[in-house]
């Protein structure tokens, strides 16, 4: 895949539209890798002005404030905002609610001030204006998905319909699991979770999360989070419905659209 890079287009003397912020999951993680090329397909198929920073692009230090690090990603938020304001970017776009979290709410505090969007949003806006369309009979069509809301972009952020619409408009039989919207259940990841040992406990939270997602009878769960994709891929694994898919909404709209 072609994907183009902020240093060709700044050598050229042009500017991206948006800046599509990989992050380190969507960078490095072999499954969330696949969320980052189903969207850079969509954006490619819309020919969307776009670009990424590739090897210019830090961690934003998210995991590092999380697990207590103050002085590292006070570090790395500097050194990012240094080489986004060096590109005037304005509008940033991610797959990732921890990348979309801290660059939204916690950046601005350190000088680094933009229009974040997360990729469920804008995958909405660009079906409302009718730039993603839907193949007839599409391949989930009438299928029975559940959604799985990610803490940073439900709770988190408040962002609790524009997944859901990105999913009816691929016309799917949406199921909603025991917890949630602001009721939801964490996958057991966040907080910089994913990256120490678990605490001692009866069961797992992802067991417990897949579990409730099995009840509902779903096929596929899907969310908006290369962190929960993680956890509940293990958590089925773990089960006994291994014909059960995860998958991120942009890799369900790659498939769909026209």
């Amino acid at each position: 895949m072609h994907i183009p890079q902020m240093a060709e287009l700044a050598a050229n003397g042009q500017q991206p539209d948006i800046l599509f912020w990989v992050g380190c999951s969507g960078s490095f993680d072999q499954r969330a890798q696949k969320i980052t090329k189903a969207f850079a397909t969509i954006l490619n198929k819309l020919q969307i002005n776009y670009a990424i920073l590739g090897k210019e692009e830090m961690c934003n230090g998210d995991p590092a404030r999380r697990a207590g690090n103050e002085f590292m990603f006070q570090m790395m938020a500097y050194q990012n905002i240094q080489i986004l304001d060096g590109y005037k970017i304005k509008k940033i776009v991610t797959a990732c609610p921890h990348c979309f979290n801290i660059f939204k709410n916690e950046y601005p505090a350190l000088g680094g001030h933009y229009e974040v969007i997360h990729h469920a949003v804008f995958l909405q806006q660009l079906i409302d204006e009718g730039k993603i369309k839907m193949k007839e009979g599409g391949e989930f069509k009438g299928k029975k998905i559940t959604y799985h809301d990610s803490c940073y972009l439900g709770r988190g952020n408040n962002i609790y319909d524009a997944p859901r619409k990105v999913l009816e408009a691929m016309d799917v039989a949406l199921v909603e699991m025991k917890h949630c919207k602001s009721n939801g259940l964490c996958c057991g990841a966040g907080g910089a979770q994913m990256f120490k040992e678990e605490e001692k406990g009866n069961i797992r939270i992802n067991s417990e999360r897949t579990h409730e997602a099995i009840e509902t009878g779903a096929a596929i769960i899907a969310t908006a989070c290369p962190f929960c994709i993680t956890m509940l891929s293990d958590g089925v694994k773990g089960s006994e419905k291994e014909d059960m898919q995860v998958q991120d909404i942009a890799e369900l709209v790659a498939a769909s659209m026209e």
